[in-house]
């Protein structure tokens, strides 16, 4: 059991160096030896362990997208109203993209590669059902109230707050040149917050208060 637990401890080490060197040098840039020279193993146990730099690449990608679905299903909003539910999802979101900016790199660095790594995932069906459960359960039940609109779909309203949070990490630099603004200034995190939020709401609600004034 032992022998077991110090694996489990190596791989989650290997990882989590992994992410960082992924996240700093992309695919190409990095390298397993610079990996292992950082963690308390070898080349040769990465290998053993992943199968590759491919495979070890894939791991920090499944990783990183299974951490965010497991925060989203341990969310307890049931005893919420839906607006605020709908909120507590987004700013969740918002945290945790601001607090993980190797996971914002890592998304763009898999968009470069055209998801083509990630399209091998043998765990890819489940990175897409935890991220809309909650969600959907949260707009079944503001519909079933008369606060939403009843032609929203949820993943168009997760593609919002995935766009928004996505982009103040992985626009920062480049939107702090050209408009002098740092986009995870923490004076403006507060306003940025409540953003996100306001805009799901206004997304799903607008046409429930239309029917509301008719």
């Amino acid at each position: 059991m032992e022998r077991v637990r110090d694996a489990e401890r190596t791989r989650a080490e290997i990882i989590e160096v992994a992410t960082h060197e992924f996240a700093d040098q992309g695919y190409a840039g990095a390298r397993v030896d610079e990996i292992a020279a950082k963690t308390r193993t070898t080349k040769r146990m990465i290998y053993y362990y992943f199968g590759g730099k491919e495979g070890l690449y894939l791991a920090v990608l499944e990783q990183a997208y299974q951490h965010i679905r497991a925060l989203e299903q341990k969310l307890d909003v049931e005893h919420l109203e839906p607006v605020e539910a709908l909120r507590k999802l987004a700013e969740l979101t918002f945290d945790h993209h601001e607090q993980h900016q190797d996971f914002v790199r890592l998304v763009a660095i898999e968009n470069i590669h055209y998801a083509q790594h990630l399209m091998k995932s043998s765990a890819r069906d489940g990175l897409a059902a935890p991220a809309l459960d909650v969600l959907s359960r949260i707009m079944k039940r503001g519909v079933a109230a008369g606060l939403f609109r009843d032609d929203v779909d949820a993943l168009d309203v997760h593609m919002i707050i995935s766009s928004f949070c996505i982009f103040r990490g992985a626009n920062r630099y480049t939107f702090r040149a050209i408009f002098d603004r740092d986009l995870l200034d923490p004076s403006s995190r507060s306003h940025q917050r409540q953003m996100i939020g306001d805009l799901v709401v206004a997304h799903v609600t607008a046409g429930a208060r239309a029917a509301d004034d008719e």
